[in-house]
């Protein structure tokens, strides 16, 4: 599962699929209305995004449709899961920070030594763009952070699920997952 949203690849597909996109979007939407201020050129992107956002919220949940449970229910695991998401990435730029200020490095010069320039590095420091598993492996060389800090490990509902019938099926009682195992750090 991929558990962090790439704005331009969101703009590229033009729509949003399902409550965990929209979730995702609603939350891209809050991080580039501050970026917006410091980087006007996000101005487009962000407006394009809420174009997406008030499309699907009026296709699926307009005021003349009916809801179901099972929609609520969607939409309330898809808010959680963001949530999550949007947690790990907040914390992991916690981390970053606290090591940058350690080496007494600017987020500028993180981005020299990734090879990124200064409003790019601002996205994947905000999450607006992911960092590339090259980008994250040189950072966790760099500072000597934790990789579970730097890459989420969560597991999708429906992995989980497949995981716990093939378990099952495989009958192997000490293998299994635990709650923590379903959670990011």
């Amino acid at each position: 599962m991929k558990a962090q949203t790439d704005l331009r690849e969101v703009l590229k597909k033009g729509v949003l699929a399902d409550e965990l996109d929209l979730e995702r979007a609603l939350i891209l939407d809050r991080k580039l209305r501050l970026l917006v201020k410091e980087y006007p050129a996000l101005a487009e992107e962000r407006h394009q995004l809420r174009l997406m956002i008030k499309a699907y919220e009026k296709s699926k949940w307009s005021s003349g449709s009916l809801i179901a449970e099972h929609q609520i229910k969607e939409s309330d695991d898809a808010e959680y899961l963001a949530e999550q998401e949007r947690k790990f990435l907040e914390n992991r730029k916690n981390v970053i920070k606290k090591e940058l200020e350690k080496y007494q490095l600017t987020q500028q010069e993180l981005g020299v030594l990734l090879g990124h320039g200064k409003s790019y590095m601002s996205e994947l420091m905000n999450g607006i763009s992911p960092f590339t598993n090259r980008d994250l492996i040189i950072i966790h060389r760099l500072f000597h952070i934790k990789l579970e800090r730097l890459i989420p490990t969560i597991i999708s509902e429906t992995d989980k699920d497949k995981l716990k019938t093939s378990i099952s099926k495989l009958n192997k009682p000490k293998l299994k997952l635990e709650k923590d195992d379903l959670q990011l750090v």
